[in-house]
């Protein structure tokens, strides 16, 4: 079997990479992945797949941190001029960026496999330096404030090359695979809607995997675990504008408000059971320097340990904002923006990956680490654990030039995508057997 997943794999690899170029080409960030979700539903139904897609796959009143409505109709007009299929575009429209495909083995009953691969882009402008391989080699982003910068143009085009690995193979399957494609992870903004919405439950066995920028090629880990859990969310204190110089006591002033808040949620205690952060990323108040600002905006996060540790400290920090807003006059408004749980990956499951790893050759294991970050994976992490599954978070070596992640100079060896589709389809055929 494995002979034959390598195989395909190799015969495939030239798409996938060209699929992956496609993607960083036309970056959109997350909730307005319509072209990317189109195109990826028009594949899984090429290959056989049930394609579930939009409302079918994500519960609308989940979604967090979803841009403006002109923003989703301004880049869902974009995803059309750029060849979204038409068959799907509609029902993507408005930030309804979930797909998920369903293959049944023809081998009768078994097991249910699902595994996440995440579509997004961040907002950021790619390098246009010479020396960046897409600006040379012609697939930067053309999309202005889109760059995939993260890896996640690899794990879509990684999870078609399963897709086809999969359903060529699928004679040898007994059971259920689930290929879900998540929007909006950047932000920790988009499993918690599918999630809601069910798609992984029933899932026996869930693979999620992430190619990594400074692992050399081959380097394996085959479940990450110690992700923080985190709550991402917007604070804005309203007040009322007044003459700076002539009547500044009838002002209410919003920047004050925010300002008392920000250093007191920088001196929140930390816990002693573990890992507890906070961070207020940006404050925005004011318009002109004789009037008293009367609307501030703060973009807070906090993290912790575990789920628990993060609640300690949204806890206190919620007790500060409302008591920063109290001492000036001003209301609060707050957002929910994102969020992730605290998660780790099961042993049995790792252990499974890294013999499925072995089998196949060329992987080297690394030492275990703490995440020290959140993800998203683990709102379904969580999910299939609590309901009797396993679950388990697949780092994968894909490093070109030490890019940091997040940058505008990021760039993977592709050919770790020949590497991770070889890999995953193994694990989930070793499982469904």
């Amino acid at each position: 079997m494995m002979d034959r997943v390598r195989r395909i794999a190799a015969e495939i690899e030239e798409r996938v990479i060209a699929c992956r170029r496609d993607f960083h080409q036309h970056a959109e960030v997350g909730w307005t992945e319509f072209r990317t979700a189109s195109l990826v539903a028009r594949r899984l139904a090429e290959l056989g797949y049930e394609v579930r897609i939009g409302r079918q796959v994500l519960r609308e009143e989940e979604r967090l941190g979803l841009p403006p409505a002109e923003v989703l109709e301004s880049c869902w007009q974009r995803a059309r001029r750029q060849g979204g299929d038409p068959a799907y575009l509609d029902a993507v429209r408005g930030g309804l960026t979930g797909v998920v495909g369903v293959l049944s083995g023809r081998r009768g009953r078994g097991p249910t496999v699902g595994l996440r691969f995440d579509m997004d882009a961040l907002d950021l402008e790619e390098s246009r330096d010479p020396e960046h391989r897409p600006a040379r080699e012609g697939f930067a982003s053309v999309n202005e404030g889109a760059m995939h910068a993260c890896g996640h143009d690899a794990h879509t085009a990684i999870g078609l090359g399963v897709a086809e690995v999969l359903a060529r193979l699928a004679d040898e399957v007994a059971g259920i695979v689930k290929l879900v494609f998540q929007p909006a992870e950047e932000g920790v903004r988009g499993a918690k809607a599918m999630v809601a919405a069910g798609v992984v439950d029933g899932v026996d066995y869930l693979l999620g995997q992430h190619v990594y920028s400074g692992w050399e090629l081959g380097q394996l880990d085959p479940g990450r675990s110690g992700f923080l859990a985190t709550t991402k969310f917007d604070a804005v204190f309203v007040g009322a504008p007044a003459h700076a110089g002539g009547v500044p006591n009838e002002g209410k002033n919003a920047l004050l408000a925010a300002a008392t808040a920000v250093l007191n949620l920088q001196a929140i205690p930390r816990h002693r059971e573990g890992k507890t952060r906070i961070n207020v990323g940006r404050l925005v108040a004011g318009g002109g320097r004789n009037v008293i600002p009367d609307r501030a905006h703060l973009a807070i996060e906090t993290r912790g340990g575990s789920t628990e540790l993060n609640e300690y400290v949204f806890g206190y920090a919620l007790r500060i904002l409302e008591a920063a807003a109290a001492m000036h006059d001003c209301s609060l408004q707050l957002r929910a923006m994102g969020g992730a749980q605290s998660a780790d990956s099961d042993p049995a499951l790792m252990e499974r990956v890294a013999e499925v790893a072995q089998a196949l050759g060329g992987w080297t294991l690394r030492e275990p680490e703490l995440s020290g970050g959140s993800e998203d994976f683990t709102y379904m992490m969580a999910r299939v654990q609590e309901n009797g599954g396993l679950a388990t978070n697949i780092g994968i070596g894909a490093d070109l030039g030490g890019w940091g992640h997040h940058t505008a100079e990021f760039d993977i060896d592709e050919r770790a995508l020949r590497r991770a589709v070889e890999l995953l389809s193994a694990v989930t055929l070793e499982l469904l057997e």
